[in-house]
C-alpha cells in the first residue's frame, strides 16, 4: 500500500501473460513451474493426509477439514499475489531486477523504497517462512518414509514408541541447518531451484493420489466429484506440458 502500485495494471497482469515472455521463454516457464511447485508442493500431499489421520478426523468432520484446506489455499495465493505486487512496485520499479545470493539483498533494498521499517517487516516474514519450512518439510518426509516402510510415526507418539520417526526428523533438521553453513551458497538460487523440482515432481504424486481418491472401493461415498477431478487432472496435464516446454526451450 505504501509503495502505491498501479492496481489496475496489477489486476490486468494477473490474468494476462507478460508481453515480453510466453510459452517459448525458458525463464518465464521456469518461474511459473516454481510458483506452482511452491504452492502445491508434493510434500504437502503427504503431510496433509498424515496430519488429518493424526488429528483423528472422522467422516463427520471431513467437510470442515476440507474447507480448512481450501481456505488455506486461497489465503496462500492472496499472500503470494501481494508479494509479487509489492516487489514489482518497489524493487523492480527502482531498478533492482536481480536479487543476489540471499534474501538479505531484497530486505536491504526495500529500506529506502518502502519506509524505515519495511526491511524489518520483510525479514520477519522471511524468518516466519523459514521456521515453517524447517519444521514442516522434515516432518512430512519423516511421515512419508515411516509410513512407507511400516515404522510407527506421529507427534502423538513418545520417543521410545516411534524412534525411527523422531531420529529421522532430527537428522533432516540438522542436515538442513548444515547446508546453510556452506560458504557462498547461492541461497536464492537454491530456493527457487527446489521449487522448480517440486513443480516437476508434482504430476507424479498427483496421478497416484487421484487414482486413490477415485477408488470407490477404498473411498466409498467420499470419492472425488467430477468437478474436482476436472480441476485436478487439468493441473496434472498443464504441469506436464509446462515441464516439457521448459526442457525444449532450454536447448
Amino acid at each position: 500500500m505504501l509503495a502505491h502500485p498501479d492496481w489496475k495494471a496489477a489486476a490486468f497482469a494477473t490474468v494476462t501473460r507478460p508481453q515480453a515472455a510466453g510459452i517459448r521463454d525458458y525463464g518465464y516457464l521456469y518461474m511459473v513451474i516454481a510458483l506452482v511447485g511452491t504452492t502445491i508442493a508434493p510434500w504437502m500431499q503427504f503431510y496433509l493426509q498424515a496430519s488429518v489421520v493424526e488429528k483423528g478426523i472422522t467422516a463427520r468432520q471431513y467437510a470442515a477439514s476440507r474447507w480448512d484446506v481450501i481456505l488455506g489455499c486461497i489465503f496462500t495465493d492472496v499472500v503470494a499475489w501481494f508479494i509479487i505486487v509489492a516487489c514489482a512496485a518497489t524493487l523492480y520499479a527502482n531498478g533492482h531486477h536481480d536479487i543476489g545470493s540471499s534474501g538479505a539483498d531484497a530486505a536491504v533494498a526495500l529500506r529506502p523504497l518502502a519506509g524505515e521499517y519495511a526491511y524489518l517487516l520483510f525479514a520477519a516474514g522471511l524468518f516466519n517462512a523459514s521456521l515453517f519450512a524447517a519444521s514442516i518439510l522434515p516432518i512430512s518426509t519423516a511421515y512419508a518414509v515411516c509410513e512407507g516402510l511400516g515404522f510407527e510415526s506421529g507427534l502423538d507418539k513418545k520417543f521410545h514408541e516411534a524412534p525411527v520417526f523422531y531420529w529421522l526428523y532430527t537428522l533432516l533438521i540438522v542436515t538442513g541447518a548444515g547446508v546453510l553453513l556452506i560458504p557462498k551458497l547461492p541461497l536464492v538460487y537454491v530456493t527457487v531451484l527446489s521449487q522448480v523440482a517440486n513443480g516437476i515432481v508434482l504430476p507424479m504424486v498427483l496421478i497416484f493420489m487421484l487414482m486413490l481418491t477415485n477408488d470407490r472401493e477404498l473411498m466409498g461415498e467420499h470419492v472425488n466429484s467430477r468437478t474436482f477431478n476436472i480441476i485436478a487432472w487439468t493441473t496434472v496435464v498443464v504441469m506436464i506440458v509446462l515441464t516439457l516446454a521448459m526442457v525444449i526451450t532450454q536447448r
